[in-house]
Parts: C-alpha cells; structure tokens; sequence
C-alpha cells in the first residue's frame, strides 16, 4: 500500500511492545494457565500452549515461572481463574479495533476498557461489530532484500498459507495459528530468519492514519494496552511515514 511502509510499521509496534515489557511477564503467565486450562498441560497436543511457552521462552521467563503457570492452569496448583473476552470498536477515523483480555472481574474489565476508548476518541461497538475484519492467522516478517523465490518456495513448501510482497521490499508470510512455530521453524532450517513473528488478529483492510489522527489512534492504543486486564490489541489502522 502506498504513502505507508509495512517495514516500518512492523518495526514501529514491535518497539512498543519492547517498551512494555515490564507487564509482559504477566501477560504470559495469564496466556499460558488459561491454555493449559482449556487444552491441557501437554504442549505437544496442545497448540495454543506451545506457542505461549515459545514467547516467554523468547522473553527469557524463567522455567520454573512457566512450569507454575502450566499447573496452575491444570489444577496441580490453585490460582485466580481467568475468563476470555473480547470488546470491540472503533478508533481515529473509523479504524477498527479489537481488544483480547483475559479477567476474573469482568465488570471492572469492561468499565476500563469502555473508559479508555471514550477518553481517547473511541467509540465501544458491539459484539461482532469489526470481528469480520479480521483474520486470525501467523504473520512472519522478512527484511527488504530476502530472496523472494526462494522464500516463497520454502514457505509453500512448508505448508504457509500465503507469501505478500510488499511496497517496500519487505516480505510477509502468513500462515494458520496453530501452524506458526512449526512454519518458523522450518524456515529457520532452511535460512530464512524472520525480523518479526506473531499469531495475531491480521486486518483484511487497513486504515491509513497520518499527523494529529495518528497521534490521537496512537494514544488510544497506548491506554488499551495499559490496562492489566487486556492480553492484545488488534487495530486495522496504520501511520504513514
């Protein structure tokens, strides 16, 4: 897309979330107890907890930290139960945003999360108003300057679900959720390092936002993602160089 670089959007909320990393610990230990609550201790038959435990091993969290929270999760271990939930709305100029939190208090969860989009000029939607806009999916970066043909051919053949090249020289390859670590890894093997990896809710349109709208969106974002009881915010709006 022109007037946008995906490269440096990328970079630009990766930074953000390295800012954060203080509640990151915390977010982790939420992730990985409710995934092992819903699918079990096992990461081997359990997707969704080994990509948790993939992260916090990626941020260096202690074994004994993850080992805790898996059996808290299982039962072996009391501990606060978490619910799910998703709120959705609309940010700066109609952008879509979605907000994946994890509580055991959801009265005061929806009460600071309504806050947040109110105070920053947002608007609160109802369920499954901008859910549609969104594609659950692994998203893998790859610098401007990667062989192409020789990515592609290594991610289809690794079972990717598409490879995006960019305006900017930069690479995408997106695969299903579950598929991610495994498609990552596979890559790894054959050369191919990724800048940036995630499972995240990718938005099938995006929002262009520049100057004061974009400052305003980013604001927004910053106080969502503040709140203790909010895992993920997703948003369809990106800021033009």
């Amino acid at each position: 897309m022109a007037g946008h670089s995906k490269w440096a959007n990328i970079q630009h909320r990766k930074g953000r979330q390295d800012a954060k990393r203080g509640k990151v610990f915390t977010k982790l230990i939420k992730e990985i107890t409710v995934a092992a609550k819903m699918g079990g201790g096992d990461p081997a038959m359990n997707p969704r907890l080994r990509l948790a435990i993939e992260k916090a091993k990626g941020e260096s969290m202690p074994k004994d930290n993850i080992d805790n929270a898996i059996k808290r999760g299982t039962g072996q271990l009391e501990g606060v139960s978490y619910e799910e939930v998703r709120y959705e709305g609309y940010g700066i100029g109609g952008a879509a945003v979605m907000v994946d939190c994890l509580t055991d208090n959801k009265v005061r969860t929806v009460a600071e999360v309504r806050h947040a989009f109110s105070k920053y000029g947002g608007n609160m939607g109802t369920d499954g108003c901008v859910a549609f806009q969104f594609k659950h999916c692994g998203q893998l970066l790859f610098a401007p300057g990667t062989n192409e043909d020789a990515l592609m051919e290594a991610a289809l053949e690794a079972g990717a679900d598409d490879v995006v090249s960019n305006d900017d020289g930069s690479i995408e390859v997106i695969t299903g959720p579950w598929e991610f670590t495994t498609i990552k890894e596979t890559l790894e093997g054959a050369g191919f390092k990724a800048e940036f990896g995630e499972v995240s809710m990718k938005p099938l349109n995006e929002s262009p936002l520049a100057g004061d709208d974009a400052l305003k969106m980013q604001k927004l974002l910053d106080a969502l993602e503040s709140l203790d009881d909010v895992q993920e915010v997703y948003s369809s709006a990106v800021f033009e160089d």
